[in-house]
């Protein structure tokens, strides 16, 4: 049993690892790749078409060699759920455009107690105290090293919220639909990945276009740019593949929470590697953001205790109700055979053998 335990908290450790290097690791590649100051590939949603081409591509290999089992799923759930996620990105890309930098962060940070209510809505799930205060915690904590100024506008503010809402139901349906077609998290990324691979490949470059005003044929590529394109979607597939593992293991609240630590890696390594500024406000916040981050998790494996033994509990009284109960239909029914032996018995004592005809006359003879 223990050794159990220890090998699902190493897997745990290895799911969250995976998705916060792949996590960081694009980040930085596609930062060197959109930059000005890089390749100016300014084609994010054309660019996530490509991402999900390959994970389609390492799917479908998978598939056919024998490494993953393929489930069925219907179609109109796949189709809902690409519409969401694509909904999620064209969303996050707008909102980045039309918003300041400050409110952009803002409109991320608010996705945990969204996905916190929706969560109490679609499945009614309840958090203890500490789940709250830790959530609050790391809310305050990623507020204060990352939003700077902030600015509002109409189409900006609407184009938050879509992205807001699509995006906390995109990641609480990862979870909902492993556990209601019982499908890993692999087999379904490669069930949804081809979908949304076609449809932002075809409206991706149109979207783009709208976003900067530049159409991807006109992009003159080089071999620095393919190479970062390439490392991209291999990364990209690693972060996929890691982030329906994590919200699968764990909830999407979990997943949001602790994903704020990519915040706290992309921080440090524009730091160390693209000389960004780095002030006491933002340590301060990092500092805060981990601390909350740890009480999380501490808070969360409390609750599970807390519902193991209440769990026990239930099925301890059960078992000694049902006890009671067979105890209690014993006594008022015997069993049958202690019924029929009663009744042999008392045959038995009563009985007596009648004599054959004349048989008086024989015993006097």
């Amino acid at each position: 049993m223990e050794s159990e335990k220890k090998s699902s908290a190493v897997s745990d450790v290895g799911a969250w690892a995976m998705n916060v290097v792949s996590s960081v690791g694009i980040i930085m590649a596609n930062k060197q790749l959109m930059s000005s100051s890089g390749y100016a590939f300014s084609f994010a949603t054309t660019l996530t078409g490509f991402h999900f081409a390959v994970t389609a591509l390492v799917g479908l290999v998978s598939n056919a060699a024998g490494y993953s089992a393929s489930k069925h799923v219907p179609m109109w759930e796949l189709l809902w759920f690409s519409i969401v996620a694509n909904m999620s990105i064209t969303g996050m890309n707008l909102s980045l455009m039309l918003n300041s930098v400050g409110f952009y962060q803002i409109s991320k940070l608010s996705m945990i107690p969204v996905v916190c209510v929706m969560e109490w809505i679609l499945h009614s799930k309840h958090y203890s105290r500490e789940v709250k205060m830790a959530v609050l915690v790391v809310v305050v904590g990623v507020g204060v090293c990352t939003v700077t100024d902030v600015k509002v506008n109409a189409k900006g503010f609407i184009c938050a919220c879509v992205a807001v809402l699509s995006t906390s139901l995109q990641q609480i349906s990862i979870g909902s639909l492993q556990k209601k077609y019982s499908i890993g998290s692999f087999e379904l990324l490669s069930k949804t990945a081809p979908i949304q691979a076609v449809s932002l490949l075809v409206f991706g470059p149109f979207v783009d276009y709208f976003l900067n005003g530049k159409a991807i044929i006109d992009y003159k590529m080089s071999y620095g740019a393919l190479f970062f394109i390439l490392l991209s979607c291999s990364l990209a597939v690693f972060c996929n593949m890691s982030q329906y593992l994590c919200i699968g293991r764990f909830s999407a609240t979990s997943f949001q929470v602790l994903g704020h630590m990519k915040t706290v890696c992309v921080l440090i390594l524009g730091w160390l590697l693209f000389d960004s500024a780095l002030t006491l406000k933002n340590i301060m916040g990092m500092i805060i953001a981990v601390l909350g981050m740890v009480v999380y998790s501490w808070a969360v494996e409390l609750e599970k205790q807390s519902n193991a033994k209440a769990a026990a509990l239930n099925v301890k009284n059960s078992l000694t109700e049902e006890e009671i109960r067979l105890l209690k239909e014993g006594v008022e029914n015997p069993p049958a055979k202690d019924i029929e032996l009663g009744d042999s018995k008392s045959r038995s004592h009563f009985f007596r053998p009648r004599l054959p005809y004349g048989g008086a006359k024989d015993l006097k003879e």
